[in-house]
């Protein structure tokens, strides 16, 4: 069992879930996040006034999936998140992580029968 963490643009989100659907992977908790890397932030022009942003507005997928379905999970991801992405630094990245365990709260299941297909 793997966790998979990607951080994507935000307007990439339904894509993405389009993406990882068609792929029979369903299962995802997702969070609006902000920060910075690379990009470095931006300077932007509110009422005249120049202001910088060095924390910019992403969005975090958390997946847990089986094995089988790591490879197609990633490469889901990385086709939709890419497809009309700028091609420069900010549009996302993807953190693959060893699951130690995964319980079904209401059937009390464990491991790779807990996350479903």
């Amino acid at each position: 069992m793997k966790k998979i963490t990607a951080i994507i643009r935000p307007e990439k989100l339904s894509t993405v879930q389009e993406s990882l659907n068609s792929h029979e992977v369903y299962l995802m908790t997702v969070t609006d996040v902000r920060g910075c890397g690379s990009q470095k932030g931006r300077t932007e022009v509110y009422r005249g006034q120049e202001y910088s942003v060095e924390f910019l507005p992403k969005v975090k997928l958390e997946i847990a999936v089986n094995d089988k379905y790591l490879d197609v999970a990633i490469d889901a991801i990385v086709q939709a998140a890419r497809s009309g992405a700028t091609g420069e630094i900010g549009d996302g990245k993807i953190f693959v992580e060893p699951l130690d365990d995964c319980i079904r709260i209401r059937t009390g299941e464990r491991g790779e029968g807990a996350i479903g297909p």
